[in-house]
């Protein structure tokens, strides 16, 4: 099945450079100018939003809050010339999946749209989700992992890795599907690659090390029970 992508951005110059481009990567796209048109075209058989934040009437973060309130967790990629931290932060409490910053690559939004599709194809429940096993606490929304409630220090790619496992549980993930959804298309990060974050990251766990199973010949999964919690 083709995947279908929703544009919504009220800059008709950049909807159509995305759509043309998008379309060209053999996507289909629809075209909202606005986020209340937006959410009269979302459909469930829309695979990925790209959406901007700073439209005229409802804003992108209302609009992605409204889809969220109503269970909707089509993924979201932000596009916006607003790249604070802070800016950067509510789009991902408010279930944005990524964040892309104005002026913008198009090679870099297929990348991104690639591997977030990728991911979303792997993963078995929503992102503003909270894991737990035992005393170990994996909450998607804030980027952050406890262990007895004390918070433990992982990097970016190390925390993408985790809850990207958590998002699959049971599934074994391969190295290069891990590498297309952390790392996108970049094409000098080798498969030696995620196993030396594996190794990081499971040091880091301490106790908990063992829950990242190697299946020889496949790749890593989650060997936890996991519970969402709302």
């Amino acid at each position: 099945m083709e995947e279908r992508i929703l544009v919504v951005d009220d800059e008709k110059d950049i909807s159509d450079i995305l759509q043309f481009n998008l379309e060209n990567e053999g996507y289909i796209v629809d075209v909202a100018t606005s986020g209340e048109e937006a959410l009269n075209k979302i459909t469930d058989v829309h695979h990925l939003i790209i959406l901007d934040v700073m439209m005229g009437g409802m804003s992108g973060f209302k609009m992605a809050e409204t889809l969220r309130k109503a269970d909707n967790y089509v993924p979201i990629i932000f596009l916006t010339a607003k790249n604070s931290e802070n800016d950067i932060l509510t789009g991902f409490s408010l279930g944005g999946d990524d964040y892309i910053a104005k002026p913008f690559s198009v090679k870099e939004v297929l990348a991104r749209v690639r591997a977030l599709l990728k991911r979303s194809s792997l993963i078995k429940m929503p992102a503003d989700t909270k894991w737990s096993y035992k005393g170990l606490s994996i909450d998607i929304p804030a980027n952050r992992v406890t262990i007895d409630n004390n918070e433990i220090s992982l990097t970016k790619k190390e925390f993408e890795i985790l809850s990207l496992l958590a998002q699959a549980s049971p599934n074994v993930l391969t190295r290069s599907e891990i590498l297309g959804s952390v790392w996108g298309d970049n094409e000098f990060v080798l498969d030696r690659t995620v196993d030396v974050h594996i190794t990081r990251l499971r040091k880091k766990l301490g106790e908990y090390a063992n829950i990242i199973v190697n299946r020889s010949g496949f790749g890593y999964f989650l060997n936890i029970d996991t519970k969402s919690e709302s």
